[in-house]
C-alpha cells in the first residue's frame, strides 16, 4: 500500500471512531438504556454511605447549599484553564480505566475543564471502588472521593453525572423553579425518602430547565410500588444516561466563566 492510500486509510479509521464516540455518547447503546436513577439507586442499594439524594455524599464540614456560591469551585489558573488532578484506584481495569479517563476527557473540548493525573497537588478527585455511584459537591479541599463501583457505574454518562457533582452541580428535578416543568406524586414516595425531593434554593444560571440533562432523575426514582414519582409536565423523556446535554455543558461554562 503506498504511503498516500495508507495516510487516507488512518484518516477514515479516525473518523470511523470519532463517529463511533459520538454515537455512544449522544445514542446510547442496549446497555445503557436502564434510566440513570435506576442504575445509580440499584447500585447504590445497601451502601453505608450517608447520602443526599441517592448519590451526594453529605458534608462533613458545611452546608452543601454553601456550594452555590464560590466558595467551592475549582480554581481558575491565569492561562483560563480549570486544572483538576486526579488518581485512578489500581482496583480499576485497562479497560475499565480507558472508559473513566474517556468520560474525563470529553470535559476538555467542550469547556474550560482539565482533568489531569496528580503530581502532588494538595486539592484532587481520588476515583475509587467503593460500594456505590457517588460524590461530594463541589471541591472540597485536599483529597475528595469520587465512587464508581466496577458493578454499576462505569458508563460515560454515570462518570459524567458524578464528576458534574464533583465540579458543583445538583440535581435537576431539585431546582428552585421544578415545579412549574414537572410534578412530584408524593404518594409514589417513601415518607422517609421524599426529602430528596426537596427543592433547593439553586442558582440556575439563566438557562432553562432541562429534561435531557445528565443531572436529571428518571420517572420513578425512589418509588415504593414501581409509579412514576417524577411526571413532567411536557410528557418529555427524562434519566437519560447517554452523556451530557448541550445545556449541561453551557452551564458549566458559564459556572466556570469558560
Amino acid at each position: 500500500m503506498s504511503p498516500v492510500a495508507s495516510l487516507l486509510m488512518l484518516l477514515l479509521l479516525g473518523l470511523a471512531q470519532a463517529q463511533q464516540d459520538m454515537d455512544e455518547e449522544f445514542s446510547g447503546n442496549d446497555e445503557e438504556t436502564i434510566d440513570i436513577t435506576t442504575a445509580i439507586l440499584t447500585t447504590n442499594n445497601g451502601t453505608s454511605e450517608l447520602l443526599m439524594e441517592g448519590d451526594m455524599l453529605l458534608p462533613q464540614t458545611r452546608n452543601a447549599l454553601r456550594c452555590l456560591s464560590n466558595s467551592c469551585l475549582w480554581r481558575k489558573s491565569s492561562n483560563g484553564l480549570v486544572t483538576i488532578p486526579y488518581i485512578l484506584s489500581p482496583q480499576f481495569s485497562g479497560m475499565e480505566r480507558q472508559k473513566i479517563e474517556r468520560a474525563l476527557q470529553s470535559f476538555h473540548g467542550r469547556s474550560c475543564i482539565r482533568f489531569v493525573p496528580r503530581r502532588n497537588e494538595y486539592d484532587f478527585i481520588s476515583v475509587e471502588n467503593k460500594g456505590g455511584c457517588f460524590a461530594a459537591l463541589g471541591r472540597q479541599g485536599g483529597r475528595q472521593v469520587v465512587s464508581l463501583n466496577r458493578q454499576g457505574c462505569i458508563y460515560h454518562g454515570i462518570i459524567q453525572h458524578e464528576f458534574l457533582h464533583a465540579l458543583g452541580f445538583l440535581h435537576e428535578q431539585t431546582r428552585s423553579d421544578r415545579d412549574s416543568y414537572v410534578r412530584i406524586i408524593w404518594q409514589n414516595i417513601d415518607p422517609q425518602m421524599a426529602f430528596n425531593f426537596d427543592k433547593k434554593n439553586t442558582n440556575n444560571l439563566n438557562t432553562r430547565y432541562d429534561y435531557s440533562s445528565i443531572m436529571h432523575y428518571g420517572r420513578t426514582a425512589f418509588s415504593i410500588n414501581g409509579r412514576d414519582t417524577i411526571v413532567p409536565n411536557s410528557g418529555a423523556n427524562i434519566g437519560q444516561r447517554q452523556g451530557m446535554s448541550r445545556i449541561d455543558i453551557t452551564r458549566l461554562n458559564i459556572l466556570y466563566g469558560c
